[in-house]
């Protein structure tokens, strides 16, 4: 084939670009390939360095990359035998959103009949995560169900199945009119008994103003208190205790939920470091990166009481760094009402010490709740009753 300079210097193929320029090279399609202008096939191209644009096929490379990873982690998915926590995805229907959270997306659905929440790992836009960013994701993952499905427990929620990764799952979409959205092959799911009561947060808010009984405070207490017991007893820190992680049923029985940032207590707590948790619950270690344990638990339990008891937030005159400095460097906690018992307020204090080594067991704290009289009454007293409390400024309650 003869050949003709073109105006910018490079060599082009005779008869096929006529007067047009060579800018450069083809587009880098969808699937992966340089595609070239008219009939010439890509050996017979001749590129200029100076007009490729590396970012945008970086870009497309990365797309690419995790398209074909997608594909491969669903091949080997459809080899490998079947772990026994797995779900039949044929069988679950997704019907709806419930909450969007840090390490996920809730929906609720039916599997085999059962009423379940369905909550999905967040993985962004297909082709936008990176090889080890969707890896992380899936370790995370793992970790996850390999803490929850063997769990046993009246007040920690009960462990329905997982998928780690399939295109047949489907979502509804945002608009009720396009139907249901596909997911990426990469994206897995985990499916827990649905809890129509809500979470602890929201029961505590709706009962801000007229508090709770004193025998309900204790009650939900203990429910917390035994499914963290029965949690550090397997070895396993939640590390994310918090009135938002916890469900409650019909009955009002209270189960602990989102295992998201669990993790297996280490045997070394050296191992255990990295501020995981949430603002406000976070014990003092945890927020001064030392190493910490199970007894990181046992503070945000105590954080937990307070608030069980009060019906309100701690420290929301503050802001982020002002909780984060005092909590470590002031001891701050939050003010424990005059009205508050004291075989109560006791167990906040212990719970809620700067010395993990000082603070119970939830064993222990469990016993301890116990043995408290809930006959006597105790609970706060709501707002709009004559001789109200008046432990808190006007704006934060009674």
């Amino acid at each position: 084939m003869d050949a003709k300079t073109s105006d910018e210097g490079g060599d082009v193929p005779n008869g096929v670009l006529g007067n047009s320029k060579l800018k450069g090279i083809g587009n880098l399609s969808d699937k992966g390939r340089i595609d070239s202008p008219g009939s010439i096939s890509s050996k017979d191209m001749i590129f200029r360095a100076d007009k490729i644009d590396l970012k945008s096929l970086d870009v497309q490379l990365e797309k690419h990359l995790s398209r074909v990873w997608s594909k491969n982690v669903e091949s080997q998915n459809s080899q490998k035998p079947k772990e026994v926590w797995e779900i039949d995805p044929l069988q679950l229907e997704i019907r709806y959103l419930v909450a969007q959270g840090t390490y996920g997306t809730v929906y609720r659905g039916t599997y085999n009949s059962q009423d379940v929440a369905v909550k999905l790992l967040d993985w962004g836009e297909e082709g936008m995560s990176t090889v080890a960013e969707t890896a992380a994701l899936r370790a995370s993952f793992k970790q996850e169900v390999a803490v929850w499905h063997k769990l046993d427990h009246p007040n920690v929620t009960s462990f329905v199945g997982a998928s780690m990764g399939t295109s047949q799952l489907k979502i509804p979409s945002k608009n009720p009119s396009e139907g249901y959205t596909n997911l990426p092959s990469r994206a897995c799911c985990v499916l827990v008994e649905f809890l129509p009561g809500g979470t602890l947060k929201n029961y505590l808010y709706k009962n801000r103003k007229k508090k709770l009984a004193f025998k309900i405070v204790i009650q939900l207490a203990l429910d917390l208190a035994r499914g963290l017991s029965y949690l550090h007893s397997k070895k396993i820190v939640h590390r994310d205790v918090k009135a938002e992680n916890m469900l409650l049923d019909t009955q009002r029985n209270l189960k602990i939920a989102d295992f998201g940032v669990a993790r297996v207590e280490a045997q070394n707590p050296k191992d255990m470091t990295g501020e995981t948790g949430t603002l406000g619950y976070m014990a003092p270690e945890v927020l001064d990166g030392k190493p910490y344990n199970r007894k990181c638990d046992v503070y945000s339990f105590g954080i937990c009481l307070w608030e069980i008891y009060c019906c309100d937030l701690p420290y929301t005159d503050l802001s982020f760094a002002e909780v984060s400095s005092a909590v470590v460097r002031q001891n701050l906690r939050p003010d424990i009402p005059r009205c508050c018992p004291n075989s109560l307020a006791s167990i906040m204090k212990k719970c809620w010490d700067a010395n993990p080594e000082k603070r119970p067991e939830m064993d222990e704290v469990v016993r301890l709740l116990e043995a408290i009289d809930t006959t006597k009454g105790g609970g706060m007293i709501p707002e709009d009753q004559a001789g109200g409390c008046f432990c808190f400024a006007p704006t934060r309650g009674p």
